[in-house]
């Protein structure tokens, strides 16, 4: 027994001999010991490496690609700076306070690349990140190509705001032949302060935002105020549905069509847009077709009569041209091959002067007919008013 473990023992030291070179060749050839991310939503994610190898460590890179759809892969690559040594740590972060942020939810696919001065490299396997808000419990209700998370209010609250969601999907889809494409994720805040508390210097009036390149929506929404929360839904969603429906890497929609298919998504527009488009026809100050394809202006007027003839442009075009000029309108956008009149032109036979004449006719003929039935109803009023004290006067 004993002349057995002896050379039981022999034949572990010849095993540890044999292998102890190869041990510490290991120990010598370049190779990452660790590798690390932090996240601090919205504003930073630190990367976090450190390397070794039997000579200096003497370039360090890390790639990153956000997972967003794209025409084209784009990866990042920053250059890290660090003093070479055979042992390194290096880190950076991505400050969103200068590039801009991403909405919650989102992920990032990151790996280093490193070599030494020997020319031998290393790169980590791809690893993906969340970047997510974890302020709040989210809590996840899921129906076809909607998926609603939110953290405040009850079961029934959610399912309010998912049958707001596929009501607007299916009006959309009707009206203009627009649908999802992918996926979509809606976030509910609480309340717009929270919302306003997941963005990179937001707004005051932030109320909500669409991130149709990452499938995500952003919304504050109390339980106690769904009548404004379906009108943001409805705003929000159809941003996101016509930007999958027309992305492509040449050119934005006009800007009026892209708001004024949002607004149409919510319904019939609120009196007080009515009346400033009203006032503006009055005293002839519309602003024209070719004007509205820019940006909304910053002046509070200026914006409001510019949503309020967004939202009557496209109502114009679905109320006398219908649904398959609309979607017809939208496939050119999305060929990307062709400027505003061109699409114009090519779906409905006019540019964009000729829809500014058609449309301001239009809205005469309404204002017209308007004024006619207010007269015949006060006429009317008139007639029950002398006819009254007749009737009312015992026989």
């Amino acid at each position: 027994m004993i002349k057995k473990a002896s050379i039981l023992a022999l034949i572990i030291c010849l095993f540890l001999v044999i292998l102890s070179p190869c041990l510490v060749q290991a120990r010598g050839e370049l190779a990452i010991l660790d590798s690390s991310v932090e996240v601090e939503f919205p504003t930073k994610l630190s990367f976090n490496l450190s390397a070794q190898s039997d000579v200096n460590i003497t370039d360090i890179r890390l790639n990153y690609v956000v997972n967003r759809v794209s025409f084209a892969e784009v990866t990042s690559e920053v250059y890290i700076e660090f003093v070479p040594e055979t042992t390194v740590e290096a880190s950076w972060s991505w400050d969103m306070r200068k590039t801009g942020g991403l909405p919650p939810g989102s992920s990032v696919v990151y790996w280093w690349r490193v070599e030494d001065d020997k020319g031998d490299q290393v790169e980590t396997t791809p690893v993906q990140v969340q970047f997510d808000d974890t302020r709040y419990q989210w809590r996840p209700l899921a129906e076809g190509k909607v998926t609603i998370y939110w953290y405040e209010g009850s079961e029934s609250f959610a399912q309010e705001l998912m049958a707001i969601a596929q009501q607007v999907l299916a009006r959309l889809a009707e009206d203009t032949g627009a649908h999802l494409e992918t996926p979509v994720r809606m976030y509910i805040y609480a309340s717009s302060r929270d919302l306003r508390g997941s963005m990179i210097f937001p707004q005051e009036w932030t109320g909500g935002r669409a991130f149709p390149r990452e499938g995500t929506i952003a919304i504050g929404i109390s339980p106690g105020n769904l009548d404004w929360g379906a009108r943001a839904i409805a705003h929000e969603l159809a941003h996101l549905v016509i930007h999958q429906m027309t992305l492509n890497p040449y050119n934005d929609l006009p800007t009026w069509l892209d708001e004024g298919l949002a607004m149409y998504a919510e319904g019939l527009p609120q009196p007080g847009l009515v009346s400033y488009l009203n006032e503006a026809l009055a005293e002839d100050r519309l602003i024209s077709v070719q004007s509205l394809s820019s940006p909304i202006p910053s002046d509070t007027e200026e914006a409001l009569l510019s949503y309020s003839q967004s939202y009557s442009l496209v109502e114009f075009l679905i109320s006398n041209y219908g649904q398959e000029k609309m979607l017809g309108l939208l496939n050119i956008f999305r060929q990307g091959n062709g400027y505003y009149d061109d699409a114009l032109e090519k779906t409905y036979g006019f540019d964009m002067d000729g829809l500014d004449a058609r449309w301001r006719e239009y809205l005469l003929a309404q204002a017209s007919r308007a004024q006619t039935i207010e007269e015949e109803g006060m006429l009317a009023l008139v007639g029950i008013v002398l006819r009254a004290p007749a009737t009312l006067v015992p026989q």
